[in-house]
This record gives structure tokens, sequence and C-alpha cells, in this order.
């Protein structure tokens, strides 16, 4: 086969992403090479998530070179894609996941360990996601939330420069760039306490329905066993109607004997009270619907 272009983002995560995938390719005997595609989400840096109009702001552009034919496969971070494909693109392939958990990473000068997660008293936090802001405020109702943008080193930078108290973080993001936390204060935030985002940690690679040919060898890198979990994860977000607007968690993990064990977190707004909601089952048949029921019951 010719060599595979591959689309990716320019972020050293992007790349990180896209290299990642060279490798898994060349180790079945593909050649390839990147194209750096710019998205909305990448050129719009002063607005949080929850104020960029649509869905899919970081893989609308890169989809579009893939229906275009400059790129022969594109690779996303699984939780920025929306839940539904453009006519005549698909997932083709899932890769391991990654350590889902969210991380707080306190700046070590204003760590507080007499305080719940050692944020000082009314202190600043950075983030741009709903669901991290509704998840922070329910442990810590006195802090101040501002946005964050830009890529992990960036958003680091800021801190240590004394922007903010603490900032929130995916744990997947660091461990792949392997950056070194020694000059903060790190808390890994447990998957089943704090929701992460549908999917986090885990790599979608995406291809044209039509081409048979890039389908087959993503066989080759498919993780099965992942894609059970994220399939129900990305069914709530999907039966949700959400993206990166809402503040929306789903973890699941299965077991040894095959159960599914799902965690689950909602609120109507960042300052809104949360709904958390963990189920177990056997089977995945309308797993996903009676987690979605539960979210948005109203009380009686």
């Amino acid at each position: 086969m010719k060599s595979v272009t591959i689309g990716t983002r320019g972020s050293k995560l992007a790349l990180w992403q896209a290299e990642f995938t060279q490798s898994e390719l060349k180790k079945i005997g593909i050649e390839s090479q990147l194209k750096i595609i710019k998205t909305k989400g990448d050129q719009i840096q002063h607005l949080s998530f929850d104020k960029i109009e649509g869905k899919g702001f970081f893989t609308k552009e890169i989809e579009q070179a893939l229906l275009d034919g400059e790129i022969d496969l594109a690779v996303h971070s699984m939780k920025d894609m929306p839940t539904s494909q453009p006519e005549g693109l698909c997932i083709s392939a899932v890769s391991y996941r990654e350590d889902s958990a969210d991380a707080l990473i306190v700046r070590k000068d204003c760590y507080d360990q007499n305080t719940p997660l050692g944020i000082p008293k009314n202190g600043i936090v950075g983030t741009s996601s709903a669901r991290r802001k509704a998840q922070i405020k329910y442990i810590r109702n006195d802090i101040q939330l501002n946005d964050i943008r830009g890529n992990v080193p960036t958003r680091l930078k800021k801190l240590q420069d004394g922007q903010f108290d603490a900032i929130l973080l995916a744990t997947a993001g660091i461990n792949r760039l392997n950056i070194d936390m020694s000059p903060y204060h790190f808390i890994r935030l447990s998957p089943k306490e704090f929701i992460p985002a549908p999917a986090q940690g885990v790599l979608a690679w995406q291809c044209k329905k039509e081409d048979k040919t890039m389908r087959r060898i993503l066989k080759n890198l498919h993780q099965k066993d992942v894609a059970d979990c994220t399939n129900i994860e990305r069914r709530v977000l999907q039966l949700m109607d959400g993206g990166c607007h809402l503040p929306l968690g789903v973890y699941c993990e299965k077991d040894t004997l095959n159960n599914y064990h799902v965690w689950s977190v909602y609120s109507h707004g960042v300052d809104q009270p949360l709904r958390f909601f963990n189920m177990s089952s056997r089977t995945t048949n309308q797993l996903a619907e009676s987690i979605v029921d539960a979210l948005t019951k109203t009380d009686a």
C-alpha cells in the first residue's frame, strides 16, 4: 500500500497521538506521514468551550480533509469527537486507554494542607470544562473558577506564572507528554469519584467508510475491550445530546467476568446541583438508557 497520510492537530499532545499512530502502523508494515490541520478550537483561544457555537470544534476541519481526500486517516482524542459521524466517515478503531482520571495541579507555594484538595480558601482554579467546573464547585463551593485555554504546557506555564492557584487537566495528557509534575502538588482524582469525560484517555482512528483498505488496516490497531466501554459512555452522551458544553461525566469499566460498571454525573449547569448515579450490569442492553433516565429524572 502507498504511504498513508495522517491528519492531526498541531499541539504537542495531538502530535504525540499522531506519532503514536505512525508507530503502530509501522509495526504492521505501513509507512505514513503527517498533515497538520488547524481546527476552530485551535483558532479560537479567547473563549471557553461552552461559548463556542456548535460541536466538533476540534475535529470538523480534519474530517473535511478526510472527505476531500487530502488525508487517508484522522487521529482524534475520542472525548473531543461528536457522537454522530459526518456522512461518509466512520470510527474504524480505538486505542488502548491511558489513565482516564482528571488531575488537580496546585502551585506548591499556595498549597494549603488544611483545606480539601489543598486549594487555598477562595482560591482561583483554571478550567474551561463545564463538567470539571461543576464537580470542583461541588467539592469546594468557595473557589473562583476562571477559564483557561491552550495546550498542556501553556496551561502549566499560566499556573507557574501565578494566574491560577490550581488547574484541572487530564492525567492522560500529562502521562503521554511525560511532563515532570515535581514542581507542583499533583492530585489524581479517582474517575469513580470525579467522573471524567466520556472516552477520556482514548484515541479514535477515523477514515472514509468506502476506504475498505484503510478499515482493514485499522482492525489491527483496534482494542475491542476499550471500545465496549467507550461505546456505553458515548451512548449516554449521545442520548443527552451533549458535547463539551454539557456538565456530564461518564466512566465505564468491564471486570474479568465481563460485567459492566458505570459511574456517571450530570448537572443542568455549573452552579446547579449534581446528580451522581452508579450502575452495574451483565449486559449493555438498555444500560445507557437506564443511566440517562436516572440522571435526568425529576425529583418528586
